[in-house]
């Protein structure tokens, strides 16, 4: 199994609670998955991702064995279980070449230490006195254009551009559909002595092509990026923490309100702990705050009692933030890959309240469940889809109309039509589907920045988010044919649906919460 190292991940479950995720067996899909994960639960907090394959249960290994059997051993662990898993692209590898997944010679990593995920990334470049140091070409017979000639040494090989690879944006414009020359003259009209790329590397764009995922700024990796966001743990002094906020609209930031430091008192907490005056407020407890006014941000900050932990940059790291177009909030992903609070992953304290940032962040990152009754004048909103770009988005929603009322806005992007997934599905498929659902109709929708977070850890978007119900593609036999392929069911399972096994149907697939 050389070149294949499974992690070792330890959950213990507090009683009456579950371990967080759901354990799947799907049609055509190998291994035993893990799904759904629920956010913060010990799974997530673990490092599990989803998609990952369960390999060996307390130290057997049951990638051969049946679902039920899998459950049962889990369930059987009592409140504590060690898992061996693998990440999913590892997996599918290892079975497409053969390997031997149950070989005891492996090596495994430690909770945490999982095969980096394959993002596009940010690149910053400072032209000198020699250019900047690449070429681009386009490659006939092949979309895109890519990166070569790159000088070793030079600018773009400092700033973390190869040869080959493909570019996505720049300075935050998409520019996948432009011609050669039509890029070449964007960047010799920039103007400027710096440039700010979205690239992606070969492996990475085979895997989000194979995903149908669109290549987003918000997904990338910032780590070759010069400059960093600061993250600053603050001890609340006799006086404070010894900093005011002010509150500023600006126009480059897409008219959202930035909120700085000003007026920091010397020697105090915030002084010491290296925040500068005029730093731009981006987040706190790993929360984004631009969308925030004064008010809500101090009491952000109030609620954590004697402790504070912000994401703050500066200036020069900001202008650099903005000319990509992207929030400094990619920048956590780098300090934390495990999804839950980046408190935890960087061994932070916990604050006084520490359930506040996390279950803040639970109902942040959800999705929308809008239900709607047909009017004479329709549902009220359009769904537009993008030529060669996979999803759907809302558009055009009618004021005080049907989906107005019922909380869908522009620019929603739609994950499920009554109940089917649609994020595959081309434009004329959701269309007839919405169509023939008749006078009622269910969109489980998310927020464009709820959906690109959620994808970027790898959290498959489904109502188990929602906390209220729950939905798991089973098939039963005494459950009618209509409503088999989703069954809405509470989010403890009955011990009825706790026995379920796939059946023989090539439709079907088994899902147990754990």
């Amino acid at each position: 199994m050389a070149g294949y190292k499974p992690k070792v991940i330890s959950l213990t479950k507090r009683p009456g609670h579950s371990f967080g995720f759901y354990l799947r067996v799907e049609y055509a899909v190998a291994g035993h998955l893990v799904r759904c994960l629920e956010m913060g639960g010990p799974a997530e907090l673990a490092g599990m991702k989803d998609g990952d394959r369960i390999l060996r249960v307390n130290g057997t290994f049951v990638d051969g064995l049946s679902h039920s059997d899998v459950v049962d051993m889990i369930r059987n662990s009592g409140a504590s279980v060690t898992f061996h898993i693998l990440d999913e692209a590892s997996y599918e590898q290892a079975k497409a070449t053969g390997v031997n997944l149950s070989d005891p010679q492996s090596t495994p990593v430690a909770n945490g230490g999982a095969k980096p995920a394959l993002k596009p990334k940010l690149c910053y470049l400072v032209k000198s006195s020699s250019g900047y140091g690449f070429s681009i070409r386009s490659v006939k017979g092949e979309q895109g254009l890519f990166m070569t000639e790159v000088t070793r040494g030079g600018v773009a090989d400092r700033a973390g551009v190869s040869v080959h690879d493909r570019l996505v944006e720049f300075n935050g414009e998409n520019v996948e559909g432009s011609t050669h020359d039509q890029v070449v003259d964007k960047i010799k009209l920039a103007g400027g002595s710096s440039i700010m790329f979205l690239l992606v590397d070969e492996e990475t764009d085979r895997y989000f092509q194979n995903k149908h995922m669109k290549i987003r700024a918000s997904l990338a990796t910032a780590k070759y990026l010069p400059r960093k966001p600061r993250i600053i743990q603050l001890t609340k002094g006799p006086d404070g923490y010894g900093f005011l906020l002010k509150e500023e609209k600006k126009h480059q930031t897409g008219n959202a309100i930035c909120h700085f430091i000003k007026d920091l008192d010397r020697g105090s907490p915030a002084d010491k702990a290296g925040v500068k005056e005029m730093d731009r407020l981006v987040a706190v407890y790993g929360k984004e705050v631009d969308r925030c006014s004064h008010e809500q941000v101090v009491d952000k900050i109030m609620q954590s009692g004697n402790k504070c932990c912000l994401l703050v940059v500066d200036k020069d790291t900001d202008q650099m933030y903005q000319q990509g177009q992207v929030s400094p909030i990619v920048f956590l992903e780098e300090v934390s890959s495990s999804p839950p609070s980046y408190r935890e992953a960087l061994n932070l304290p916990a604050p006084v309240k520490q359930s506040t940032p996390v279950q803040s962040r639970k109902e942040e990152l959800k999705p929308k469940l809008c239900k709607m009754e047909k009017a004479s004048t329709g549902y009220g909103f359009h769904l537009n889809g993008i030529q060669g770009v996979s999803g759907n988005h809302i558009k055009e929603v009618v004021k005080g109309g049907v989906a107005d009322r019922a909380d869908l806005e522009d620019d929603d992007i739609v994950v499920e039509v009554n109940g089917v997934n649609v994020e595959r599905s081309s434009h004329d498929e959701v269309v007839e589907m919405i169509r023939s659902s008749g006078n009622s109709l269910e969109l489980l929708v998310a927020n464009e920045s709820v959906y690109d977070q959620l994808q970027a850890k790898g959290v498959t978007i489904t109502r188990l988010l929602l906390g209220e119900t729950s939905y798991a593609q089973v098939h039963t036999a005494d459950t009618p044919e209509e409503e088999r392929h989703e069954k809405a069911r509470p989010e403890t399972p009955t011990e009825a649906a706790r026995e379920r096994t796939p059946s023989s149907s090539s439709e079907e697939s088994a899902d147990e919460r754990l």
